[in-house]
């Protein structure tokens, strides 16, 4: 379950309609419904009785309630901590492993984490920003942003953030290149993708969704070595905007076809929560990503 639509879930109980909740949250009311809309779907009957005048728990909804106000209070305590760590910068302390994947790592995240380190400076950041999937099970890493929603019961799971991805190429190349107005024109055009027997998510199963080259000039399994591909004009790959939308040399092509929507989850052991070290961390991603979403979502 996302713990987060437990959020608001009670605060839809506290104000019992969709506007009340929204004024309490700081968003807008059909985020919340679709919050809740979620919820439901998630375990599989519903926790409110809709009437005209808004929402009032059914029995379910009664029987949730009490999770959700203890975890609504835990994460106050969590809050109380991140406050503590503020004032003592010496309290956060200890080594935090990050496992993400390598666009998002290097572009978005290295940078915020390291002056992070500086802020604290008994605090150790690993980033782990590596073309694989993170293992906590493992303990390869204490928090792991990943494209695929983790099922696993006892690990706690947090939407990070949605992001577009979308057909990239040079724009000296599309020059030379026959002009791509639709799918069937992509057989002019040599292809930069994933190596497909190590592709380490399903997701990112994107360029043969639209097209299947006959051959490949350049495939790799670094998303970094993909761009610099593009970049150095061999041809067009599926790139995320929040890396090539700022470089001037490239340009999205077919952007109505060609475009893409993924989600980034964020999670860690249950047992790591109430650490100060991780919490410290997981809080500032959560930042960067909230003041980046604009970026990652671009019009």
């Amino acid at each position: 379950m996302d713990w987060d639509h437990l959020r608001f879930f009670a605060a839809l109980a506290q104000t019992g309609t969709l506007t009340g909740a929204a004024r309490v949250l700081g968003v807008e009311h059909t985020t919340v419904a679709r919050r809740i809309q979620a919820l439901e779907q998630q375990l599989g009957h519903p926790v409110f009785v809709r009437e005209a005048s808004g929402h009032k728990l059914n029995e379910a909804g009664r029987q949730l309630l009490p999770v959700a106000q203890a975890m609504e209070q835990a994460a106050r305590g969590m809050e109380h901590l991140g406050q503590q760590a503020a004032a003592q910068p010496s309290a956060v302390a200890g080594l935090v492993r990050v496992g993400v994947t390598e666009g998002l790592g290097v572009q978005l995240l290295a940078a915020p984490l390291a002056l992070l380190a500086q802020q604290y400076p008994k605090l150790s950041v690993d980033l782990l920003a590596l073309p694989r999937l993170m293992h906590l099970s493992r303990r390869e890493a204490d928090i792991v942003i990943s494209l695929e929603r983790p099922k696993r019961a006892t690990v706690v799971v947090s939407k990070l953030a949605d992001y577009h991805l979308y057909l990239y190429g040079e724009r000296q190349y599309l020059a030379r290149r026959p002009l791509v107005r639709n799918c069937d024109d992509l057989r002019h055009h040599q292809f930069i993708d994933y190596v497909d027997d190590m592709l380490f998510s399903k997701e990112l199963q994107l360029l043969a969704q639209m097209h299947k080259p006959v051959q490949y000039v350049f495939r790799s399994t670094s998303i970094a070595a993909q761009y610099a591909a593009v970049r150095a004009g061999a041809g067009l790959a599926v790139l995320p905007a929040f890396l090539a939308d700022r470089d001037p040399l490239l340009q999205r092509v077919m952007p109505e076809q060609a475009k893409f929507e993924r989600t980034f989850w964020m999670s860690m052991p249950e047992e790591a929560k109430g650490l100060l070290r991780i919490q410290t961390v997981w809080r500032l991603l959560k930042q960067v990503m909230a003041e980046y979403h604009a970026g990652l979502r671009p019009v």
